[in-house]
């Protein structure tokens, strides 16, 4: 097995939180449960997924607040928040406060651009202001101002009235987001698949998610486009080579699978991987191929891809729609075997 130029500095999992219509309590507990045992297992970071109008978790933000009272060490993210569904001003108070609630263990990941299905939903997110709405990088400016304490309105002041007959009344107000969380406009990450979000993350000094999923623009080798974007990111980042990426294919090891699971991974990864052979669409979107097999397989396949020998931090997508008891056998074997494998040591 060829051997790791630079270990594994950080090694994060991504789930995206199934339920049950029916019963979507349990599906939600599940994820919560997931993020615990990756914090016993030693992983650095779990992230969450978002989806809308669907059975996956709506709200990260709510989630990551439950599992920041549940754990102590794990690093909490999204992967991704789409940012045309919310308002910059808003999020940027949830963050901080679930920021703050974790003790300074969120990273916040976001991307830009209409809300898929705009046409669909456009009625009941924004009735009023459909049309004129700004889904552009201008609204992630937004964000990344209020996040990073930049003034929300022209002034502060203190208010006095009159709240009984004995006692006034005083309240303080302030000309930025509150509260204020510090440190955390330097973990706010760009989930970016294109050569120019891979940039203006850069420009803008957020760190950079790169999924299984990029856009063909300058060639149709999955692990090429990859490389182009890392490197575009950090010649634009003001910390260039030491700029933060973090890689999330889909990795699921067999190391401790029964045969039945082994089955069901094979099956799951056959019936996906004709979409990675070309680009898929108009927007020409490649897919990487979901990497299965022992951790040995899996260690020799990612140190023969280029991107992953450009980056130390990982976040391992977990597949859709897996059971409970798959993902503690995947997430055991990715932190005991695999994780050891590319150099990474467990968090304590």
């Amino acid at each position: 097995m060829p051997l790791p130029s630079n270990p594994l500095r950080k090694l994060g999992f991504l789930t995206i939180g199934l339920f049950d219509g029916e019963n979507p309590g349990q599906g939600h507990e599940s994820t919560l449960e997931i993020i615990e045992l990756g914090e016993r297992l030693g992983f650095d970071s779990a992230w969450v997924r978002h989806r809308h109008l669907q059975y996956g978790i709506s709200s990260p933000v709510a989630v990551l607040a439950a599992a920041s009272q549940r754990t102590s060490r794990i690093e909490l993210g999204t992967a991704v928040i789409p940012l045309g569904w919310e308002n910059p001003l808003r999020l940027a108070e949830d963050l901080a406060t679930v920021d703050i609630l974790s003790r300074g263990r969120l990273n916040p990941g976001l991307s830009v651009g209409p809300p898929m299905h705009y046409d669909r939903v456009k009625s009941a997110l924004y009735p009023d202001t459909a049309e004129v709405e700004d889904f552009s990088y201008d609204r992630m400016e937004r964000l990344l101002d209020f996040v990073r304490g930049e003034p929300a309105t022209d002034s502060s002041r203190i208010e006095g009235f009159e709240a009984t007959r004995r006692q006034p009344q005083i309240e303080y107000s302030s000309d930025r987001v509150q509260p204020h969380s510090p440190g955390l406009g330097r973990r706010m990450w760009y989930g970016g698949g294109s050569l120019r979000s891979a940039q203006w993350a850069g420009e803008h000094g957020m760190n950079f998610l790169t999924s299984s999923v990029v856009k063909a623009e300058e060639s149709e080798d999955f692990a090429e486009i990859q490389l182009s974007h890392i490197r575009a990111f950090r010649a634009r980042h003001p910390d260039g080579d030491h700029a933060r990426v973090s890689q999330g294919l889909v990795v699921i090891p067999t190391d401790s699978a029964t045969e039945e699971q082994r089955a069901k991974y094979e099956e799951y990864a056959r019936k996906r991987t004709p979409r990675t052979a070309t680009p898929q669409g108009p927007a020409r979107m490649m897919f990487a191929p979901d990497l299965v097999g022992t951790c040995d397989q899996i260690a020799e396949q990612l140190y023969t891809h280029a991107a992953f020998r450009e980056i130390d931090e990982v976040a391992f997508a977990l597949p859709f729609t897996f059971d409970h008891a798959d993902y503690v056998q995947i997430l055991t074997d990715i932190a005991t075997k695999l994780g050891p494998r590319l150099g990474w040591q467990a968090a304590v």
